[in-house]
């Protein structure tokens, strides 16, 4: 962690040493001064991890945007990825830097979970691109060999690497895990500005890593009476079936999960026929699912868990959502507690559940009617 002054205690130093020196202030320079510390008081509050990959990119050169990067060169793993569920753009004591430096804790697994270790990467490379600085380019390439090395031979990503045992080493589309590698990974392969500092050794391995994954997309995509659907949130490792996960997470089809998935389908430069069919089945089925004529209401109530509840109600001229999860087969929407049984209503399973998981989620409607007709007429003559 850096030994010198943090921005606004430098501030201070300066107006305090002014003072004591005796030089003169008069009342305009004085107020000049507090304006500025004023106006920038905002730029000088640290800004959290989840807004680290949305700021202007002249702010990636900045001394703000360098601490942050080397905040994430303590958090990365030996193994070259990183955890999640943490806030890595917080100022550090000097007791945190030495735990994030300890065998233990470099020594452990690291996952795509949340949308870890991808999000990292695109932000170093992000620094090293307006700073230069070697030392963070060798942590995103040290992240680049962690992906390759975790991926499975049939070209799915499990949720944790090194494996670790349960659910974890499902190949995982869940909060769009696998599918946030794919796209770090294809940005490298078509060599995008942020990443043209890859070398072309990484580059060749980035492209078949993609190839593989689009491999696995289409081995798990599931099929019901011979038609394709869409996919679960995570699949077996081996078999490719729909697998579970936590327990309020069955075996199901996902509709957020699905979503991209075909957004990323979509996107491809060349899609060959799988990956057509692949397109048109999984919008097929959207369609069939959406939910219409209802919408989801947040009532307050402020003694229960998290000071509010969700109660479906009627209306036709609400906006079409999409379900979380499916039962296969019928298409019926999945609401399951933590007791594991499937309900056919949010209103049957707890509070805690109801309110503590999207069980809805808004509908593609653009991608259904827009964007996916222009994407059809576009590669018609390949079939």
């Amino acid at each position: 962690m850096s030994q010198g002054f943090p921005a606004g205690a430098y501030l201070y130093f300066l107006l305090s040493f002014s003072a004591c020196t005796g030089q003169a202030q008069t009342a305009s320079k004085t107020s000049t001064v507090q304006t500025a510390v004023a106006s920038n008081s905002s730029a000088l509050e640290p800004i959290r991890w989840r807004d680290a990959l949305r700021q202007e990119e002249g702010w990636y050169s900045s001394p703000e945007a360098m601490r942050i990067a080397d905040n994430l060169l303590l958090y990365q793993r030996d193994n070259g990825g990183w955890d999640k569920n943490m806030d890595m753009a917080k100022v550090l004591t000097e007791k945190e830097e030495e735990e994030l430096r300890s065998p233990i804790e470099k020594g452990r697994v690291s996952t795509i979970d949340n949308k870890a270790t991808f999000t990292q990467m695109e932000y170093l490379a992000r620094v090293y691109q307006a700073t230069g600085q070697e030392k963070y380019k060798a942590s995103f390439l040290r992240g680049m060999d962690y992906l390759y090395e975790a991926q499975y031979e049939n070209g799915g990503w499990p949720q944790f690497y090194p494996i670790r045992e349960g659910y974890y080493e499902h190949i995982t589309f869940n909060d769009g895990a696998m599918i946030g590698v794919m796209r770090l990974l294809r940005d490298v392969a078509q060599d995008k500005p942020t990443y043209s500092f890859v070398d072309a050794t990484r580059k060749s391995q980035a492209a078949k890593a993609v190839e593989k994954g689009v491999e696995a997309i289409l081995k798990t995509q599931i099929k019901v009476n011979g038609h394709l659907t869409a996919w679960c949130a995570q699949h077996d490792k081996t078999n490719f079936a729909p697998q579970k996960a936590r327990a309020y997470e069955l075996p199901s089809i996902s509709g957020g999960e699905s979503v991209g998935i075909v957004k990323f389908l979509m996107e491809m430069e060349q899609p060959n026929q799988e990956v057509i069919n692949a397109v048109d089945g999984a919008v097929s089925w959207l369609e069939r699912v959406k939910v219409e004529g209802i919408r989801l209401d947040k009532v307050e109530i402020p003694s229960i868990n998290k000071g509010y509840d969700l109660v479906v109600v009627n209306d036709p001229a609400a906006p079409a959502l999409l379900a979380r999860f499916y039962k296969i087969g019928t298409n019926q929407p999945m609401f399951v507690g933590r007791d594991g049984i499937v309900r056919e209503t949010i209103a049957e399973i707890e509070q805690e559940r109801r309110v503590g998981y999207s069980w809805y989620l808004e509908f593609p409607q653009d991608l259904v009617e827009k964007a996916y007709p222009a994407w059809k007429q576009k590669w018609k003559t390949a079939e």
